[in-house]
């Protein structure tokens, strides 16, 4: 049985601590809703625990995950550890850990994928830092990674950052393979004569070469809407998509497909994409091609040389 402590416990870090708790061990929590939180304050939480501590960070990127940090480095001592289990861009790791090294606490940064089946299925893990922290925090992992063998769904990345840029090239890929399902989807729905949209893509789930976890749940989401009539198209990016065509420019490694599922995400909150106004205006000043005039008159026109 390990005492871990665990900062965040909204979607991700309420299931997490669920999944820890199946396994035997202690978790004292911390959140900001009372409601869901085992402690008053992260000094109430760090109280908690016995020494050598392990903190477990589950907020947002970015200046929560930061400031989050910051307060447990002067709440914590030396050898206790921090695991940055959030999404954050790493970049930031070598500034938590050289921070937190100070006083001598340990730092490993983990990226975590699953969301909200974690709980029932476990969660893929990728961690960075040091190889005796990692040992250190094993039983954690294995509580938390799915059943089987532990490099299914678990590896020790590398150094300091690898764990958060492997999730972020991770999350990159699922950028590009959502983007294909959906074309797909769209593709055969446009062909008046596939009458079964829905059944095509769950024959689709068995024995084909392009299942997949992401395809299942598409056919569930379809199961539930068919049309997906309750559902918008507007699409949001949580950055890592980003962080990952970043980093092919910084690399010079050519990434195609996710650089355009991430644009095809930014095309999905334009109710009307000031680019393709302009693709319509030159059509028409150099061939006469037809456009759509827009205002209550709305209508083609077109112009003849």
């Amino acid at each position: 049985m390990v005492q871990l402590g665990l900062v965040g416990l909204g979607k991700m870090g309420f299931n997490m601590r669920e999944r820890l708790r199946r396994a035997g061990h202690e978790v004292v929590g911390y959140d900001r809703n009372p409601d869901v939180s085992d402690s008053s304050s992260l000094a109430d939480m760090v109280g908690k625990l016995g020494a050598p501590r392990i903190v477990w960070v589950m907020v947002p990127a970015g200046g929560p995950t930061r400031q989050t940090i910051a307060e447990l480095c002067e709440l914590l001592e030396a050898g206790d550890l921090v695991i940055d289990g959030g999404n954050s861009r790493f970049t930031d790791d070598r500034a938590n850990a050289a921070e937190l090294g100070k006083k001598g606490i340990g730092y490993l940064d983990c990226g975590v994928s699953g969301g909200v089946w974690g709980l029932q299925n476990g969660y893929g893990l990728m961690v960075g830092g040091d190889a005796a922290l990692v040992h250190r925090a094993m039983p954690i992992f294995d509580a938390l990674r799915p059943e089987g063998p532990r490099e299914e769904g678990f590896a020790h990345a590398g150094d300091i950052g690898a764990g958060h840029f492997a999730k972020m090239v991770h999350n990159g890929i699922e950028y590009g393979l959502m983007q294909a399902y959906a074309e797909g989807f769209e593709l055969l729905s446009a062909a008046d004569f596939v009458r079964d949209v829905p059944g095509v893509l769950k024959a689709w789930t068995r024995g084909t070469v392009v299942r997949s976890w992401l395809l299942d749940l598409l056919v569930k989401a379809l199961e539930d809407d068919p049309e997906l009539e309750r559902l918008t198209g507007w699409v949001e990016d949580s950055g890592e998509g980003r962080w990952t065509v970043e980093e092919a420019i910084n690399h010079a490694v050519p990434v195609p497909v996710i650089s355009a599922a991430l644009f095809a995400r930014f095309a999905s909150r334009q109710e009307d994409s000031p680019a393709m106004k302009a693709v319509a205006a030159l059509r028409n000043q150099f061939g006469g091609h037809a456009v759509h005039r827009a205002g209550p008159s709305s209508g083609t026109g077109s112009t003849h040389h």
